[in-house]
């Protein structure tokens, strides 16, 4: 094949030097097979080599100098490329297994052409039925790597900052009694836990769905019977008898209900705040002034009712404000036992790799964490492969990110396999092995064994699932730092977050927000199934890029356990003790949740 190239490509040559014999030929491609060099690029060098020689002929002598100048060159800096790529190149635990195996049949080999020195206490060379270097069995009895998505990371070089960072184990916020508490479980193996989700699973959002062909007019009738809905609550709960339209004159002081709008693009102010009516309230919208309120919280997307006066038809003085009324708390038939015992539950939410490196350290240091507090439940919230990673936005990955995500996933279950605790996987929007859309679906892990999967739920986002009679309102997404940029208040104090939280739980949706921030990706036939509170949780997971808490609001108790990695230095997890509470005698609520902390990795 090289000389047929040649041929064909130096038989164009002749019209600017000799016709080239069989000999030149013959040489022409010896050099491409010891350079390497496919015959068109073996041309393309010598036409640039020849041009700058001002056309030097093909002979003898200039294919000598040729090689000499050029190929010899060329040859040394692609060994040298190939040494240093071989060198960069990462490796996981099987190629390095390979790679050690290779070492030592060199080592082996050299040594038997070798005489060993006087004295030496060099074991005679033996072919065991199962051989074994102490080297490589090191290795392999070392957990850490076995389990360590490090061992597969395309940069297998640890973050020095997150490796000196101090405070481990400290708990930085403590919630309820948590004098003498034990953070063990109790249950064996997890064997006694119960777990699934509330709405069941032929209500839940349980696989993949097809997106991006919602119409307008579909998302206009959701928000529209969001505004109904909650109308309805708040209508029944201030005995209101009717609303009137926002938009008719009148002369007399009105209730009206509608949604919260921003008369532009722009961030909602006080001055900017237009009521859209639904389309019994005649579904315009109309200015509104909250001079005469003295307190209010609003944002876009909120359904509330008002009570002011609106002369002109064109603006509402808005005198009273009623935001929205929450949903009951779950009740369970079943009768508690007396004697059983509290559920140990650990929450973590990602990234787990710091953002200068692609190693999961932190995501071993919470494994042994587990091992050694042996919870009876993991929540575990993405993202697990951060698209926000630098690494991962660059595309310097050696593997597929489906691979990377599996080989994670699998680290996990193996290195709790001794707890035997209960795994709940929450995907992310910034997961990028994942589907970009809210309300998300969950994972889906075929290569888990039968052993596995029984100790592995995967749900979607958000979710309500139910822990041993306990509900939990689970949600990846940073609904916390999108509503607190579009908020606006006046008299209600300081604490943004009560607030943000109340709006949840008043407005009964895990991402009450309208319209969505740019990077959240709204499938509002979903959302209206699956994006809304059934009920009050008893326990609300939300993590945030803001600072970790642990609050009761309006008696349910709201968990942000922050993220195991923040930027280039460890984060934070989350740990509770729950228990499902029997009905006291006088009626009054008593919280499940006995007692949380959050912690520092």
């Amino acid at each position: 094949l090289h000389l047929v190239s040649l041929v064909c490509f130096f038989q164009c040559l002749t019209t600017f030097t000799v016709t080239a014999n069989r000999t030149i030929i013959t040489i022409l491609m010896l050099q491409c097979i010891c350079n390497r060099i496919q015959a068109d690029e073996m041309v393309l060098e010598w036409v640039a080599y020849s041009t700058t020689k001002n056309g030097l002929k093909l002979t003898m002598d200039a294919l000598e100098q040729f090689e000499h100048e050029v190929l010899n060159k060329k040859s040394k800096s692609k060994q040298s490329f190939r040494k240093e790529e071989t060198h960069n190149r990462t490796r996981d635990i099987h190629s390095l297994q390979d790679l050690i195996r290779a070492e030592e049949e060199e080592e082996n080999l050299l040594d038997s052409y070798s005489t060993p020195a006087k004295g030496s206490q060099k074991r005679a060379l033996t072919t065991p039925e199962h051989p074994q270097s102490k080297r490589s069995a090191a290795i392999l009895a070392s957990p850490g790597l076995l389990l360590s998505p490090a061992s597969f990371s395309p940069s297998a070089t640890p973050s020095q900052k997150y490796g000196q960072r101090g405070g481990k184990g400290e708990v930085v916020v403590t919630f309820g009694a948590v004098q003498g508490t034990r953070w063990a479980g109790r249950k064996a193996l997890g064997a006694g836990v119960r777990l699934e989700l509330l709405e069941g699973s032929e209500d839940s959002l349980s696989s993949s769905y097809k997106y991006m062909f919602q119409r307008l007019r579909d998302v206009r009738n959701v928000l529209t019977e969001k505004i109904e809905e909650l109308g309805e609550g708040l209508k029944t709960h201030f005995n209101i008898e009717e609303f009137s339209p926002v938009s008719l004159p009148a002369q007399d002081s009105i209730t009206v209900l509608g949604q919260v709008c921003c008369d532009s693009n722009g961030k909602l102010n006080a001055q900017s705040v237009l009521l859209e009516a639904g389309p019994e309230q005649g579904g315009q919208q109309v200015p509104v002034d909250l001079s005469e309120l003295k307190e209010y919280s609003l944002f876009p997307g909120q359904v509330v009712v008002m009570e002011g006066m609106n002369t002109t038809g064109r603006k509402l003085m808005a005198s009273k404000l009623h935001e929205g009324v929450p949903l009951p708390f779950y009740s369970s038939e079943v009768k508690m036992e007396t004697d059983e015992e509290p559920t140990n539950v650990l929450v973590a939410c990602g990234p787990y790799t710091p953002s200068d490196s692609l190693t999961f350290d932190p995501l071993l240091d919470l494994i042994s964490v587990i091992v050694r507090d042996r919870p009876d439940v993991c929540l575990l919230l993405g993202p697990f492969v951060d698209s926000k990673h630098d690494q991962i936005e660059k595309a310097q990955v050696t593997e597929t990110f489906e691979a990377i995500f599996s080989r994670c996933v699998e680290s996990i279950v193996d290195g709790t396999k001794s707890v035997g605790c209960r795994l709940v996987f929450v995907p992310s929007q910034r997961d990028i092995n994942h589907h970009f859309i809210y309300p998300q679906p969950p994972f889906t892990l075929p290569n888990l064994n039968k052993d596995q999967a029984q100790r592995v739920t995967l749900v979607p986002d958000p979710c309500t699932l139910l822990v041993d009679g306990v509900t939990f309102g689970l949600t990846s997404t940073d609904i916390l730092f999108h509503m607190g940029a579009e908020e606006i208040s006046c008299g209600t104090g300081s604490d943004r977050f009560s607030r943000i939280l109340k709006h949840m739980l008043t407005q009964r949706s895990y991402y009450p927000l309208y319209p969505p921030v740019e990077e959240v990706n709204m499938d509002y036939e979903k959302y209206q199934s699956f994006g809304q509170m059934p009920l009050t949780p008893d326990v609300l997971i939300i993590p945030s890029e803001l600072r970790y808490f642990v609050k009761d609001v309006i008696g349910c108790v709201c968990v942000n356990p922050g993220r195991l990695t923040k930027g280039q230095v460890g984060g934070t997890y989350g740990r509770l003790l729950i228990q499902r509470s029997a009905a006291p005698d006088d009626g009054k609520r008593v919280s499940p949740c006995l007692a949380a902390q959050v912690v520092k990795i």
